[in-house]
């Protein structure tokens, strides 16, 4: 599984936090500083880093922002842990290049939920090229293609497919559908899926063919 750094001064809540996600399978690693976070960081990146933003020697955004403008660290997916609940709070964290939030109080449900999220959406982004024979997505130029011919799909469309190759041969669900390509917010009918499904397969001629529709759970691409 992925290895998590927690910045958090509470010991409590960061004792609670590596808890959580090591019985989720993850390896964490705990700092109740800026500081000894930015030594560890030097030796070895995480796949994610959950960060407080009210820390003893440096703000929790001005560390987002820091991560961000380094190279090395810019595409850490980052989730903000916040006793802030104003709405300008919150957009200020996502602006600053935070990738999710979490407001404090939260459930050990909800941690490893939207952790688990995170790391789906980022590590499938993060693949550079998704095959199934001949169709070919190219993360790096958004392109997809069949037999080297382009095919124009939408975001949307692109990023469905985009779940659907990375996660081959598995059935997934409308809410894990719903909550990668949309968002977990996301408040529209289950029927959109239905429709970005038919016209995905539509514009993927033959290989729209291989994504069945798995009943009473979603889809999936064989």
């Amino acid at each position: 599984m992925a290895l998590i750094y927690i910045i958090e001064d509470d010991d409590n809540i960061r004792e609670i936090e590596e808890f959580a996600l090591m019985n989720a399978g993850h390896q964490t690693v705990g700092f109740c500083c800026a500081a000894d976070f930015y030594k560890r960081l030097g030796d070895v990146i995480p796949e994610l880093c959950l960060i407080d933003i009210m820390l003893p020697d440096e703000n929790g955004n001005e560390i987002v922002r820091k991560l961000r403008r380094n190279i090395d660290t810019k595409g850490i997916p980052v989730i903000m842990v916040t006793a802030k609940t104003s709405e300008l709070d919150l957009v200020k964290g996502i602006e600053d290049g935070a990738d999710d939030y979490i407001k404090k109080p939260f459930s050990v449900m909800e941690l490893i939920s939207r952790v688990k999220a995170l790391l789906r959406r980022t590590q499938t982004e993060n693949v550079k090229e998704l095959k199934l024979d001949g169709l070919l997505i190219n993360n790096e130029k958004h392109e997809v293609s069949i037999e080297g011919r382009t095919i124009e799909l939408t975001y949307k469309e692109y990023k469905l497919l985009a779940l659907f190759l990375a996660n081959r041969g598995i059935a997934l669900s409308r809410d894990m559908i719903m909550e990668h390509v949309w968002g977990t917010d996301y408040e529209g009918e289950s029927r959109t899926i239905d429709m970005h499904v038919k016209t995905l397969r539509q514009k993927l001629g033959d290989y729209g063919m291989r994504i069945k529709t798995i009943r009473n759970v979603g889809y999936a691409i064989e």
